[in-house]
């Protein structure tokens, strides 16, 4: 199956920048150095898809990706396989600090996820709605969701794109790698590819089910005592 379309059923038109969008990060992936093999693959196969929005600091678009995710998630469910992420591009501000950029990504996680609410949607049952939990993740229409934060500001250089962006990857992914024994050989070749492009590796990817996976959403560098923001307004089951 291919990349969703980059309108929803709910909201059938196109920002403005979705075709630029889409060619910005298909280069932005596709360059030598960049190391997500996870993403690189996902471009190969044509199930990277973008959904251009206006400002990460503005619920102007939540609603629309919150659809875009919920058909996103049932995709999947109809023809599960690996590598797929939906990356929303904003347009802007591209001038937001780490800590800024953190604020307004956590914001846009909880909108969306109250929506999620409010439409009805259950919490993915396998994992947990706690951000303190090490078996955190998001749920969104009923499967969870990994965040990786890019934006041209942030201090590792994986992370630097030229618009704030939230890419969404399906966290039973990561199942099933680790299923077909593949996880810690991808993990190390992420690690490898980051260290050679940063010059150190990456203190903030610890294993899934290790720590809390909220901690590594935004990609700015955080302590033990840094707290998740996010609270889910549901009642998981």
């Amino acid at each position: 199956m291919g990349m969703p379309a980059p309108s929803t059923p709910l909201f059938p038109w196109r920002h403005r920048a979705q075709g630029d969008f889409q060619a910005l990060l298909d280069a932005h992936v596709a360059a030598a150095d960049f190391p997500c093999v996870g993403a690189k693959a996902a471009l190969a196969k044509g199930t990277l898809a973008v959904l251009a929005c206006d400002r990460i600091d503005s619920a102007w678009d939540d609603l629309r990706i919150h659809d875009g995710l919920m058909h996103f998630a049932a995709d999947y469910r109809a023809e599960p396989g690996l590598f797929r992420s939906f990356a929303v591009i904003f347009d802007g501000p591209d001038a937001l600090s780490e800590d800024a950029f953190e604020t307004a990504l956590w914001q846009r996680a909880q909108s969306i996820s109250d929506k999620d609410v409010w439409r009805g949607q259950g919490y993915d049952k396998g994992v947990s709605a706690d951000p303190d939990s090490p078996h955190f993740s998001l749920s969104f229409g009923g499967e969870a969701f990994f965040i990786v934060g890019l934006h041209p500001n942030a201090s590792r250089p994986a992370r630097r794109f030229a618009r704030p962006t939230m890419v969404f990857n399906l966290h039973d992914q990561f199942t099933t790698l680790r299923d077909q024994g593949r996880y810690e050989g991808m993990r190390e070749k992420i690690l490898v590819r980051d260290e050679a492009l940063a010059g150190s590796r990456n203190p903030m990817l610890a294993r899934h089910g290790e720590i809390s996976e909220a901690r590594q959403y935004s990609g700015r560098v955080v302590d033990a005592e840094w707290k998740c923001p996010f609270s889910y307004a549901g009642t998981p089951e």
